[in-house]
C-alpha cells in the first residue's frame, strides 16, 4: 500500500474548512453591495433630509452672498449623499432629478437646475468609482480626504459650467432670460466648489460612523 496517496479525512475536512472561513468575508462583501442595488428606505429619508438642509444652508447664506446668483450649498448635500450610499448611476440620476426640483424653490432661471444637478450627480457618482487605493494610517486619512474634496470640488464645478451652458444656449437661441455676466458666475461657482468642499469633508466622517456605513 502506498501511504503516501492515503487521504486524510480529517485533514482534508480541515482545509475545507479553513477555505470556508477565509472565503466567508468575501461572500458577505458581495451580498453587501447585491443589497446595496437600489434605494432602501433609510437612504430615501437620508436624501430628503441632506436636501432639506441644503435648502436651509442656501437660504441662509444667500442672504448674505447674493451677486445675482447664490451659491448652490444643495450641490455639496448629494454629494454628501452619494458620498455615503454610494448608488448606482441610475440612483444617482434620480437623485439628481430630486436636486434639480428642490432647487426650483428658490428664484432664479427654470428648469435648468434639472440638468446641472443631473450631471452633477452622474460626475460624482463616477469619480468616487475612480480606485485611488487605500493607504494606512495618516497617509489613509490624507487620501480619503483628498478624495473627498476632489470629487466634490469638481463635481460642483460639473454643475455649475452645465448650468451656465446651458443658460447661455438658451439665450443666444432666443429664450427671454437674462444670464448672469460671466466674470461673476465663475467666481461664484469656485467659491461655491471650494465650500461645497469642505462642507462635505467636516460632514462626512461624523455622519458615516452616525449612519454605520463602510467604504467597500
Amino acid at each position: 500500500m502506498d501511504l503516501a496517496n492515503v487521504k486524510n479525512p480529517e485533514a482534508e475536512s480541515r482545509g475545507r474548512g479553513s477555505e470556508e472561513l477565509e472565503a466567508a468575508p468575501a461572500l458577505k462583501r458581495e451580498l453587501r453591495k447585491a443589497a446595496r442595488k437600489g434605494l432602501e428606505i433609510r437612504d430615501v429619508l437620508l436624501i430628503g433630509i441632506l436636501l432639506a438642509a441644503g435648502v436651509v444652508l442656501r437660504t441662509v447664506v444667500g442672504t448674505v452672498i447674493n451677486f445675482g446668483m447664490k451659491p448652490n450649498f444643495i450641490i455639496a448635500m448629494y454629494c454628501l449623499t452619494l458620498l455615503l450610499i454610494k448608488p448606482g448611476f441610475v440612483e444617482a440620476a434620480i437623485i439628481g432629478i430630486l436636486s434639480g426640483a428642490v432647487c426650483q424653490l428658490f428664484p432664479g432661471q427654470p428648469y435648468i437646475n434639472f440638468v446641472s444637478e443631473l450631471l452633477g450627480a452622474l460626475a460624482m457618482c463616477l469619480l468616487i468609482r475612480i480606485p485611488l487605493g487605500k493607504g494606512a494610517g495618516l497617509a489613509g486619512k490624507a487620501l480619503q480626504s483628498a478624495r473627498i474634496i476632489g470629487c466634490t470640488f469638481l463635481s460642483t464645478l460639473v454643475s455649475g459650467f452645465s448650468f451656465i451652458g446651458v443658460m447661455y444656449m438658451m439665450y443666444y437661441a432666443g429664450a427671454g432670460i437674462t444670464p448672469t455676466p460671466l466674470a461673476i458666475f465663475l467666481a461664484i461657482i469656485f467659491g461655491t466648489a471650494l465650500i461645497n468642499s469642505v462642507i462635505v469633508q467636516i460632514l462626512y466622517i461624523p455622519l458615516k460612523l452616525t449612519l454605520k456605513r463602510n467604504d467597500d
